[in-house]
C-alpha cells in the first residue's frame, strides 16, 4: 500500500470515527430528551439551540441570507429571525423523539388536539382518486406530521427524502419515518425511475422542493438567483398529474396546523405541455409565499443561493443585460 492509498484509508476512516462519535453523542441526547415528558423536553431544546446556535458558523451564513432576503428590516428583526430558526429546528429534532405520539389527528374526533387540519377535502379526494398525485413541502414547521396526516386519510404516500450525510443518524431518521410515514425512497441516482413507477401504478409521491441542486433550472428565490430541480416538473409534465402544495405550520403550545392548498394551475408551453422551467419557478414562488409567512420556520442556514459556475455566468449575463 502506497502513501496515497494509506492517507485515503485514514481519512476515511478518520471520517467514519467522526460520524460516529456525532451520532453517538446525538442519540444520547435523544434518549435523555425521551425521560421527559414531550412538551418540556422539546420547549428545552428550543431555549438551548437558541442559545447555541448563534454560536455555530451557520448561523452567519442564516444572518447573510436574512439580509439579502430582507432588505427592509432591521438587523435586530434579522437576528430575532435567525433566533427563532435555531428554536424551530431544535423541536423539529426533539419531536423525532415524540413522533409516534405527537401525532394525534383523529378523523373521526368532534374535538381537537395537538394537530389540526386545513383542506381536509383534498386529502379525501387524492385518497380516492385512482389517479397519479404529487404533493410538494419545504423545510417549514415539522413537515415531518405532513405524510402522517396523508396516512390517516387513507393516502399510500411514497416520499422522497434526502438522507443526512452521517450515516449513522441517517439510520436513526430512516427507521424512524419508516415506522410513522409508511413509503419512504432515498435521493439519490435513479431515484426518479423509482418514482416514474410510482406514478405508473396510480401512486402518489411527496417532495421536499426547497433545497440547492446542483446545475438546477435557473430560478429565483426572494429575487435571488438559484438552481431547483427539474424532477417534479418533468415528471407532472410526464404524467400530466395534479400537483398540491402541502406545509406544516407550527403553532403556539407545541401544536400544529398541517395545511394542503387547492391544485396547482401549472404553466403550459404552446403545445399544452407542461413547462417544465415556468413550473420550477412557480414552486419557488409557493414556497417563499410560505417563508414570508412564517420567517423563523424555516432554515435559512441552507446555502440555497449558492450557484455553480454555469449558473454564475447566467446571473452575470442577465444582470448586464
Amino acid at each position: 500500500m502506497n502513501r496515497r492509498d494509506r492517507l485515503y484509508r485514514w481519512s476515511r476512516l478518520s471520517r467514519q470515527a467522526g460520524h460516529w462519535l456525532t451520532a453517538q453523542v446525538a442519540l444520547a441526547i435523544m434518549r435523555v430528551l425521551r425521560l421527559f415528558p414531550a412538551d418540556k423536553a422539546i420547549n428545552f431544546a428550543d431555549r438551548a439551540a437558541r442559545r447555541l446556535g448563534p454560536l455555530v458558523g451557520r448561523h452567519q451564513v442564516a444572518l447573510d441570507n436574512l439580509r439579502k432576503a430582507y432588505s427592509d428590516k432591521s438587523e435586530a428583526e434579522i437576528r430575532e429571525i435567525a433566533v427563532d430558526m435555531w428554536g424551530n429546528m431544535a423541536r423539529l429534532a426533539a419531536e423525532y423523539v415524540f413522533l409516534d405520539s405527537l401525532f394525534d389527528f383523529d378523523v373521526h374526533a368532534t374535538s381537537q388536539g395537538r394537530v389540526e387540519v386545513e383542506g381536509i377535502p383534498f386529502f379525501e379526494k387524492i385518497a380516492v382518486e385512482d389517479k397519479p398525485h404529487i404533493l410538494f413541502t419545504g423545510h417549514l414547521g415539522n413537515f415531518e406530521l405532513l405524510p402522517i396526516a396523508g396516512a390517516a386519510y387513507g393516502m399510500k404516500v411514497t416520499s422522497l427524502f434526502r438522507p443526512p450525510n452521517n450515516p449513522y443518524i441517517a439510520d436513526f431518521i430512516h427507521s424512524t419515518r419508516r415506522s410513522t410515514m409508511g413509503g419512504l425512497i432515498a435521493s439519490r441516482a435513479g431515484v426518479s425511475f423509482t418514482l416514474a413507477r410510482i406514478l405508473d401504478e396510480n401512486g402518489t409521491i411527496g417532495v421536499l422542493v426547497d433545497q440547492k441542486f446542483v446545475n438546477g433550472l435557473p430560478t429565483t428565490f426572494f429575487g435571488r438567483p438559484c438552481e431547483t430541480s427539474p424532477l417534479l416538473p418533468k415528471l407532472a409534465r410526464q404524467y400530466d398529474c395534479d400537483v398540491y402544495p402541502a406545509r406544516c405550520v407550527r403553532l403556539p403550545g407545541n401544536r400544529f396546523r398541517l395545511v394542503i392548498e387547492p391544485k396547482l394551475e401549472l404553466p403550459r408551453t404552446e403545445r399544452g405541455r407542461v413547462d417544465i422551467h415556468a413550473t420550477a419557478q412557480l414552486l419557488n414562488d409557493v414556497v417563499e409565499r410560505w417563508v414570508r409567512e412564517d420567517p423563523g420556520q424555516w432554515m435559512w442556514f441552507h446555502k440555497r443561493w449558492k450557484l455553480t459556475k454555469a449558473s454564475r455566468r447566467r446571473a452575470r449575463g442577465a444582470a448586464s443585460a
